[in-house]
């Protein structure tokens, strides 16, 4: 029952989040479906820095989630920790994204091994904060399963030749790929395992931080 319990919680909380997450993405596809301007909108591979995008949401959820956490009172065991282990995770992250950035031209076992690797930091985060974890990665599934399935319409959309949107372009020399194979390296194993890792780090690190100088200020007029 405890574990039901906390399994409602976490969908309780994330669940507003989520459904501004997944509001943000359909803004996103319609605004470069129907070409609105840059810089808030863009069509480039990788989304080309444009401001309507789910990659800043962490930025603000991490730390809504965590101060939430604390006032249900499921806060860290220790504020240091839970900021070491953010940063740990960062580290992990960090060095996955170095094993992607060495081998994506060329894609290995080891492009494989740099995916898997920006999934564990993810986890390796939730070691200092097991609830902020937990509701972090459920969130990042939650926000990126709908970009999984938007990049599979938008590649599969006018024949195969997409719907020119950021989600569905690929690097030149990938056009000729066949569908499954270009959907699995550039939508799949990114949203999957790439920016589930990063949505998570983001959040536990500013989350981690931002708990920690909560609790310093409510320590300070308490202990004078």
């Amino acid at each position: 029952m405890a574990d039901e319990n906390a399994r409602l919680s976490t969908t309780r909380l994330i669940l507003v989040p989520a459904l501004i997450t997944l509001a943000v993405t359909i803004i996103r596809l319609v605004g470069e479906l129907q070409h609105w301007p840059t810089p808030w909108f863009s069509n480039a591979a990788g989304g080309g820095g444009a401001v309507v995008g789910i990659s800043w949401l962490p930025i603000i959820f991490g730390p809504y989630f965590a101060l939430k956490l604390v006032g249900a009172g499921s806060g860290p065991s220790g504020a240091g920790k839970a900021i070491a282990w953010s940063f740990v995770g960062l580290a992990v992250l960090v060095l996955g994204i170095y094993l992607l950035g060495k081998t994506l031209e060329h894609p290995s076992a080891l492009t494989l091994v740099g995916f898997l690797v920006t999934l564990a930091a993810a986890f390796v985060a939730r070691v200092g904060w097991r609830s902020l974890g937990n509701t972090l990665i459920a969130y990042a599934f939650a926000a990126r399963v709908p970009v999984v399935v938007v990049m599979f319409l938008a590649m599969r959309g006018n024949g195969g030749q997409g719907w020119g949107t950021h989600y569905d372009a690929v690097p030149p020399e990938a056009t000729q790929m066949g569908f499954w194979k270009k959907f699995i390296e550039f939508a799949f194993l990114p949203q999957m395992f790439g920016w589930i890792g990063y949505t998570v780090i983001v959040g536990s690190v500013l989350g981690t931080i931002v708990v920690a100088i909560f609790r310093r200020k409510r320590a300070v007029p308490a202990a004078a």
